[in-house]
């Protein structure tokens, strides 16, 4: 065990019925959690994560499976519809009033990142609810007789079934701003061990306090020993296993395994790395709470300053270490057990 990992595999939904379900990683369960929060939300066909807002964190999910209709309200009468698919993207800004419509025949898949450790809910049934009949009747214009069966709960509904004939809007399918089909674009970041294709401010302008990579490591590499300056991250574990090592400013260092359904947060700052210990492709969505995401590695930071510095204090033959400090990011695995480890 180890206070930077979490397996959603060991998490009960907080959020369940018939038409989906809600895993929720936050600070309450996750107390090393900072600035950031992971869900996995799953929606049954036909059904919706009914009309909401966070009113403190903005919203960035990824599509494992499915076909859903996104569609998002926002400052000054904006309206955004849209389709996504898995390995796209979409970015929801704090305080825009958005549904998730699963469209396609099977399970809808995905998962979410939120810009605050305890992101908060406002649901569009209980936001009604809570208002009373005359109120509802001025907003409409309508005698508050005439509002039937309005819900009068302040509880949220949080999923439903949706009713009557679908009707796509001819431009679902188009680009959008807030959309983004990370996968079908280049590798930012491409070795012979592994690529990352990069979502963050660069590639999607929309972002203004999030980033994620879709990180693939094959079996000979490795994610170099390394930091990011003023940025967290907090993964999710798609495919393969791992091993990382962490280490915290009380000279405390942790190493642990990491497979499919597992989650990791690392505080801006702290030296980590990422190992594939198998054959097959390690498949990690990795989000960061920042949209200008900063990278040191050992490989540029070490040979950085001299060797009569750097030998003393690694106690390492100089002549081992590489003369122009530049990042490598992923490297070739040539040791596959690292006998601190074992």
């Amino acid at each position: 065990m180890s206070s930077h990992k979490i397996s959603l595999r060991n998490i009960k939904p907080q959020n369940e019925c018939p038409c989906g379900s809600r895993l929720a990683i936050t600070k309450e369960n996750f107390p090393m959690l900072h600035g950031m929060a992971l869900y996995q939300l799953k929606l049954e066909a036909g059904c919706y994560r009914e009309p909401h807002w966070h009113p403190n964190a903005d919203e960035l999910g990824y599509c494992l499976s499915g076909k859903v209709l996104i569609t998002i309200f926002s400052h000054g009468n904006q309206h955004d519809c849209f389709t996504i698919e898995p390995g796209e993207m979409f970015f929801v800004p704090s305080g825009s009033i958005h549904t998730i419509e699963n469209i396609g025949e099977g399970c809808a898949e995905f998962i979410l990142s939120f810009s605050h450790e305890r992101p908060e809910d406002f649901g569009l049934s209980g936001a009604v609810g809570c208002m009373s009949l005359d109120v509802m009747g001025n907003t409409f214009e309508k005698k508050s007789s005439h509002l039937g069966l309005l819900t009068r709960s302040e509880d949220d509904c949080f999923f439903g079934k949706s009713e009557g004939v679908l009707s796509l809007p001819d431009t679902a399918s188009f680009p959008n701003r807030l959309k983004f089909s990370i996968e079908n674009i280049s590798p930012g970041i491409n070795a012979d061990y592994g690529f990352a294709k990069l979502a963050r401010h660069e590639t999607w302008p929309a972002l203004r306090s999030q980033a994620m990579y879709s990180l693939t490591v094959h079996g000979t590499g490795m994610r170099e020993p390394h930091w990011h300056p003023e940025t967290a991250e907090l993964g999710y574990v798609l495919a393969g296993k791992a091993r990382m090592t962490v280490k915290s400013p009380n000279q405390v260092a942790e190493t642990y395994s990491l497979e499919p359904g597992d989650a990791y947060f690392i505080p801006r700052a702290y030296p980590h790395h990422i190992e594939n210990l198998t054959n097959e492709k390690l498949r990690f969505l990795i989000f960061f709470d920042t949209p200008h995401v900063q990278d040191i590695g050992y490989t540029g930071a070490i040979p950085a300053f001299p060797n009569r510095i750097i030998a003393p204090t690694l106690k390492i033959d100089p002549t081992l270490i590489p003369q122009i400090p530049t990042d490598r990011l992923i490297v070739k695995k040539i040791n596959h057990e690292l006998s601190r480890h074992n």
